[in-house]
């Protein structure tokens, strides 16, 4: 994989990651795809618990040779006040740092938000944790599925008669993450007009509840509590997921007026196109089962593939479900940049490609997940300290 000819629109914006795992390294990894310099911190000889999850490869795993692409590991001992001034030195010549310890953490340490922008005025601090900063329970530890459950989204994703489910990925950490990336740019933008900084106060439940859509205000207007519905869209009919005849899944989406008459004329049912009850959406909401019945029992005779080019021809929404190896075969996939190939050992590493798409300055993969410390001398030497100076700090363990 070509590394970007563009050097991103972030180029220029320093970055101090301090944290482990997901909401906080997602967020500074987003930044750094789009070109900003981000120093990780990692604890010497430990690093960050992500480089052992799943699957290895000499020593690291290969999420974290997605999840740290484009950063400068630099091992730091965060308990050390030697370890202390030395992250101040970093974020004394940074932009933003980015942070997802329990709160109070930074603090104990010397490095809360008002003790870093004492020297450097114009610093944005994010801070990602469970429940935010204030309020009675940020204290809790907070992981991403409690801030799913709290957030209402576990509550809504599954079956009626079973157990709530978790989407499968940890998209609570993923959403704070994203947050955090938006609060940052926001202050950043803000810090050009004032040349003041400020703190960024991502909490993984609110990020959570943010993607809730009309929860809330049905449930304060008419007590409505959203229950699970499996892979049905309440209140928008027909949108569900239907079993074909090979025994593989379509997703259809016709629930627009003109493509839920287009659908029914394409299998056959002009009754149901011309019936004017089914006009629009609330009179079809009223007959939700029988059009889901009427639309199973007609994909029940076709197969996956019979199916899509049926609907496509009909210009009706549809789709099947992907499998990992589904995208990476797929042309479309391909076609956008969205399967990155890069060379590990004698194998290919496949990474995903960056989001969003920029015409002039976009983002890339310039360097996969670092080795732990691998930057530290570098990085120190641009603070200014000496071979000495670094060599006594490794001595010590202090990086």
């Amino acid at each position: 994989m070509e590394k970007p000819a563009s050097p991103g629109p972030l180029a220029g914006l320093k970055v101090v990651e301090m944290g482990t795992l997901i909401a906080g390294p997602y967020c500074a990894r987003l930044l750094a795809e789009f070109g900003a310099e981000v120093v990780k911190i990692e604890t010497p000889g430990e690093g960050d618990p992500l480089r052992k999850w799943r699957v290895l490869h000499e020593g690291n795993s290969l999420w974290w040779l997605a999840q740290a692409r484009n950063k400068k590991s630099v091992t730091v001992n965060l308990k050390a006040a030697e370890g202390q001034q030395v992250v101040r030195d970093l974020v004394a010549k940074a932009d933003i740092v980015v942070e997802n310890f329990r709160p109070g953490t930074m603090e104990k340490w010397g490095l809360g938000y008002d003790a870093l922008a004492s020297a450097n005025p114009g610093l944005v601090m994010v801070r990602l944790s469970g429940f935010g900063q204030t309020g009675p329970y940020r204290d809790q530890p907070g992981f991403g599925a409690i801030g799913e459950s709290m957030g209402g989204m576990r509550y809504i994703t599954g079956y009626p008669d079973r157990a709530p489910v978790r989407v499968g990925i940890s998209i609570g950490d993923s959403l704070a993450a994203m947050f955090g990336v938006i609060g940052a740019l926001m202050a950043i933008h803000n810090r050009g007009n004032t040349g003041k900084g400020q703190v960024v106060d991502v909490a993984l439940y609110e990020a959570v509840f943010a993607m809730m859509e009309s929860m809330l205000p049905e449930y304060g207007f008419s007590g409505l509590v959203r229950e699970r519905t499996g892979s049905a869209l309440p209140g928008i009919v027909p949108s569900n997921t239907y079993l074909c005849g090979d025994g593989k899944y379509v997703v259809i989406g016709a629930n627009a007026d003109s493509i839920f008459k287009r659908m029914m004329r394409a299998i056959g049912r002009n009754d149901l196109a011309d019936d004017p009850t089914l006009a629009d959406n609330a009179g079809r909401v009223k007959r939700t089962e029988e059009l889901d019945r009427v639309i199973g029992e007609w994909t029940a005779t076709v197969t996956l593939e019979e199916a899509l080019a049926l609907l496509e021809k009909a210009e009706v929404p549809s789709g099947r479900i992907f499998s990992i190896a589904d995208i990476v075969a797929d042309l479309h996939y391909q076609a956008r940049g969205m399967i990155e190939k890069h060379r590990l050992g004698d194998k290919d590493l496949l990474l995903p490609g960056v989001v969003p798409k920029l015409s002039q300055t976009p983002g890339g993969t310039r360097w996969v997940g670092p080795r732990l410390g691998e930057h530290t001398d570098e990085v120190l030497r641009g603070l200014g300290y000496d071979e000495a100076r670094i060599a006594d700090l490794r001595a010590r363990q202090v990086v």
